[in-house]
């Protein structure tokens, strides 16, 4: 680990984090925890916006000794404004999937590339890991 990336403060890791896109989720980050998340297919056009429902995924990132450890779920985002653990529907699956594969991407080239750190999956996680051939 570089000096840079030792000093690199959690005001500074949020700027960065915002920059790799609509993902972050500052009210609900932390030093301890950075919370990404996408909508990414509307359960239901024809409802009116403030009713609307959406299909996506979230992911939570979580500092640990020489990079982060990240867990995700796929879900429904209600109109609550409350992420909602759910199995995706076949006809929204591609599109959900295709988003959160371009966000691990890019998050995995700013954490690996430009920090230096690495980035893993929580031991616990039940999903599969990202990057992986599966």
């Amino acid at each position: 680990m570089t000096d840079e990336t030792k000093s690199l403060s959690h005001g500074r890791l949020m700027t960065k984090f915002a920059q790799l896109g609509p993902y972050l989720r500052q009210n609900k980050s932390s030093e301890e925890s950075y919370f990404f998340d996408c909508l990414s297919a509307c359960v239901n056009a024809k409802k009116t916006p403030e009713s609307r429902e959406f299909w996506g995924w979230w992911m939570e990132l979580t500092p640990k000794e020489g990079g982060f450890e990240y867990f995700y779920a796929f879900g429904k985002f209600d109109t609550a404004g409350e992420w909602k653990e759910e199995n995706v529907p076949n006809k929204s699956a591609t599109e959900v999937k295709a988003s959160l594969d371009t966000f691990y991407q890019k998050i995995t080239a700013f954490v690996e590339g430009d920090l230096s750190l690495e980035i893993s999956a929580l031991p616990s996680l039940k999903q599969p890991k990202l990057g992986s051939a599966a």
